[in-house]
């Protein structure tokens, strides 16, 4: 089995590829995983159909031709897409149905798996308490007590709070782009130590069914290993 793995930016990658190998291990499964970061989570574009700019480096933006290109290079192989970002101010309900619509379309013959993360990756990595406590010991078990997982509340800010108490407010008003090398720095710290059945955040939950329905589900026959192609983005 191959899982093709299509993450908003590299801290997600971080998470999500330590927690799916984790899961296909957990269901005695085999199977190779390349997970491919992109540079945000961005929009669907107006014409699925359009050439994307050479420009574009988002996921949403890529998606439609992505899914084209996996389903002409893995049609009839055992195969698994996987597109997983976080939702931020959008109704995730209605996010995925539109995400799954782009790849039923697109990949009709390729299993497909959508995975997003409740505002933000962050809601995953609060999702494990446990994990939090092993890789930042001087934390403040407040703030981390008082969050309400998988809420809309700023979940990057809280997660630097929680784990960076001295420096937070400092580390907050620098905000974006040099808070995105905190944040992988804090997802890569966390991840080592993360389990995928230790994490009560209900979006990964969702996620993780969703991974185990797919690889449970029986994939195409597959073709020789010789005459499959990777593809690089």
């Amino acid at each position: 089995m191959h899982i093709e793995i299509l993450s908003e930016d590299k801290s997600g990658a971080y998470v999500v590829e330590r927690l799916t190998r984790e899961i296909i291990t957990g269901l005695r499964a085999e199977a190779d995983i390349a997970v491919r970061p992109h540079r945000g989570c961005g929009s669907l574009p107006k014409d699925l159909m359009s050439r994307p700019s050479k420009f574009t480096g988002s996921l949403l933006d890529l998606l439609p031709a992505k899914c084209r290109a996996y389903n002409n290079v893995y049609k009839g192989t055992d195969m698994i897409l996987v597109a997983v970002m976080d939702s931020d101010q959008n109704d995730p309900n209605l996010l995925r149905q539109e995400m799954y619509a782009v790849m039923h379309k697109f990949a009709p013959d390729i299993r497909s798996v959508v995975g997003l993360c409740t505002e933000e990756i962050e809601a995953w990595l609060l999702g494990d308490r446990d994990a939090v406590r092993r890789a930042y010991p001087g934390l403040d078990e407040r703030v981390l007590f008082n969050y309400e997982q998988d809420s809309i509340c700023g979940t990057w800010e809280t997660l630097c709070r929680v784990i960076e108490p001295d420096n937070a407010d400092e580390l907050i008003d620098i905000g974006y782009p040099a808070i995105g090398h905190y944040k992988s720095k804090w997802a890569l710290t966390i991840a080592k130590y993360m389990h995928a059945d230790n994490n009560v955040s209900p979006s990964f939950i969702n996620y993780r069914n969703s991974i185990e329905t797919a690889v449970r589900r029986p994939g195409p026959i597959a073709r020789p290993a010789a005459s499959v192609r990777r593809i690089t983005f």
